[in-house]
């Protein structure tokens, strides 16, 4: 029998591999194990709208057309933002948006690039 880790959250014996995941079947939760070791609990994983790990640095599309507050403007579907930022907060993603400028994301809406 192979030699898997219990589950983080509920300490579940009965943990499995999906891909690069483990998935614990009692309580859903998954996780990378190299990334939680490496960055410990005081450090949050944002993840995109597939459930990809975003890390500073990455571009992302946005999946939807986003309303930008205080203006009329739309940040359209399919718009590639390079170079995020991530942020604590309600919203996960600082970046440049060409046209618009300085934005706040929420890592929701986006979907990594993958290169």
């Amino acid at each position: 029998m192979s030699n898997l880790p219990n589950c983080p959250k509920c300490n579940s014996e009965y943990t499995y591999e999906d891909g690069s995941l483990f998935v614990c079947p009692e309580c859903a939760h998954e996780w990378f194990s190299e990334l939680e070791t490496e960055k410990g609990d005081d450090e949050k994983i944002i993840k995109d709208a597939n459930g990809n790990v975003l890390n500073n640095g990455d571009t992302v599309t946005v999946i939807k057309d986003l309303k930008v507050k205080g203006s009329s403007s739309v940040i359209k579907i399919g718009t590639k933002v390079k170079n995020i930022r991530l942020v604590d907060g309600d919203h996960d993603i600082d970046c440049k948006i060409d046209g618009f400028g300085e934005m706040k994301l929420k890592s929701e809406f986006v979907k990594k690039v993958q290169i």
